[in-house]
């Protein structure tokens, strides 16, 4: 979004009539919000949904046309276990592809922050404040939320049939040897899982838009009695909007997102104790009725208090122990871009005055080890000596290079170049790419460690021009490079 949309956004948001004082006549003063806030909110949850179903859509297609290279492997070996594993997976996995995501209100995949907004916009629509009764642009956004929900719970049923279809695949496998051919079958359920859970963080880490709606609900006082009472946290655990005795529901309210996990466990253990009691006194209280809710509800509490979103990585651990799975890949192409500036200054010498290299780069990380780009640079004159600064241009270049982590923050270094190492005035003058001069370059890069946060990822690079013997005049072959990445 343009910077001043969003000024324009923040700022329409901070002039909402909310007064300092504590009365009842407080949401009488709300005055509406502008439909662009709500707008901002829709796009960023359906932009999320957007995401998870192109994702879900191809890791699906990848997954249906593994299981058919399985099934010509296993027919070989076992024709009858071939077809009566495979029978029908093709249309399975189109199926997945339009799964529904309506469940029981407490079988949704429980997500902190999408409770946290669907319930204060929800807050906001019933207030019939001014200018908001039945307005379209809040209706949406909420329709939008509710569409969002039920795509978390379609890719976790997904991801739980997966789980259960890689388990099948396993087990008829180990019992002919053929173990092996599951590995790119098992490493596709992983991305995807991998995939789901990266956008869910993308979703849970709030806007500046978002915490200012989420602060302006917190400080209206109601707000906290229909955040205990309509909640699905709330609804799940019957919050006390006004116990002293009990945990009052500003606890658990943030401006940022309003539940967490460390926020949950303490709930609940002060609510119903800890490990195996929580759901030994739910049971006791709910009088049995709700035992596969509870049941379920037990599994997502278990991932709450592991940290753990999914059973994959255990599961892989099991079935692919020298897997090492690439943190890029689950990213988008704009996330796995480096950019990075660097110099490198000479002396003056018979031929060149003393100059600087100022360089510019951008990189793209093939994995968490690995990272290619290209770059340019702009050669600086300044003179041949402290009582003779006069600056010029002396030449330009264009960069490739390549990094590989050799260990710790150590990396191998290499890079090909064509560098124009003439005085130019004017674009005429350099683009005969037969005036350029070629450099191969090979050494070692040091990310620094440092306490600031400035200068946390600076580079210093000494590199080898293998190729400058062969130009003329020859150059410098020893480069000295210190730079920044961010």
């Amino acid at each position: 979004m343009p910077r001043p949309k969003l000024l324009l956004i923040l700022f329409a948001l901070i002039n909402v009539g909310i007064s300092n004082a504590q009365d009842s006549t407080r949401l009488d003063r709300v005055i509406s919000l502008p439909d662009i806030v709500f707008g901002a909110l829709g796009r960023k949850s359906k932009s999320i949904e957007e995401k998870l179903e192109k994702q879900t859509s191809k890791y699906l297609d990848r997954l249906s046309r593994q299981e058919n290279k399985l099934r010509k492997k296993l027919y070989k070996r076992d024709s009858s276990l071939a077809k009566q594993l495979f029978e029908g997976s093709d249309a399975k996995y189109e199926a997945l592809k339009n799964i529904s995501g309506k469940v029981g209100k407490y079988q949704n995949e429980y997500s902190g922050h999408l409770d946290s907004l669907s319930t204060a916009l929800s807050f906001l629509n019933n207030s019939k404040m001014a200018g908001l009764a039945d307005n379209a642009e809040l209706q949406k956004t909420l329709s939008q939320y509710i569409d969002l929900q039920d795509k978390f719970n379609a890719t976790n049923k997904i991801s739980d049939y997966l789980e259960q279809r890689r388990g099948e695949l396993k087990t008829a496998f180990e019992r002919l040897g053929m173990v092996d051919e599951l590995k790119q079958f098992r490493k596709h359920v992983y991305y995807y899982q991998a995939q789901v859970k990266e956008y869910k963080a993308t979703f849970e880490d709030p806007s500046k838009l978002e915490e200012k709606l989420l602060g302006i609900a917190e400080s209206i006082p109601q707000f906290k009695n229909f955040f205990a009472r309509y909640s699905m946290l709330g609804s799940m655990f019957a919050l006390p909007s006004n116990n002293p005795a009990g945990l009052n529901a500003t606890n658990i309210l943030n401006t940022a997102t309003l539940q967490t996990r460390d926020m949950l466990t303490q709930m609940l253990s002060q609510r119903v104790g800890n490990g195996t009691n929580v759901i030994q006194t739910m049971q006791q209280n709910g009088g049995g009725a709700g035992t596969d809710q509870l049941s379920q509800l037990k599994d997502k509490l278990n991932g709450l208090r592991s940290g753990n979103l999914g059973n994959s990585d255990a599961a892989m651990d099991n079935d692919l122990p020298n897997f090492k799975p690439n943190t890029q890949k689950t990213k988008s192409f704009l996330k796995r871009l480096e950019y990075g500036t660097n110099i490198q200054s000479v002396k003056s010498n018979t031929f060149f005055p003393t100059t600087s290299d100022i360089g510019l780069s951008i990189g793209y990380k093939i994995n968490s080890k690995n990272i290619i780009g290209i770059g340019a640079s702009y050669k600086m004159g300044w003179g041949s000596d402290i009582r003779h600064i006069a600056l010029s241009s002396e030449g330009i270049g264009l960069r490739s290079f390549a990094d590989m982590k050799l260990r710790g923050s150590f990396y191998v270094s290499g890079g090909f170049e064509y560098n124009y190492q003439k005085p130019f005035a004017s674009i005429e003058q350099i683009k005969y790419l037969d005036q350029w001069q070629q450099s191969g370059l090979l050494g070692i890069s040091k990310v620094l460690s440092m306490k600031t946060k400035m200068f946390k990822k600076t580079k210093i690079q000494v590199l080898w021009d293998f190729l400058s013997y062969q130009q003329r005049p020859v150059t410098q072959p020893i480069k000295f490079r210190v730079g920044y990445n961010f």
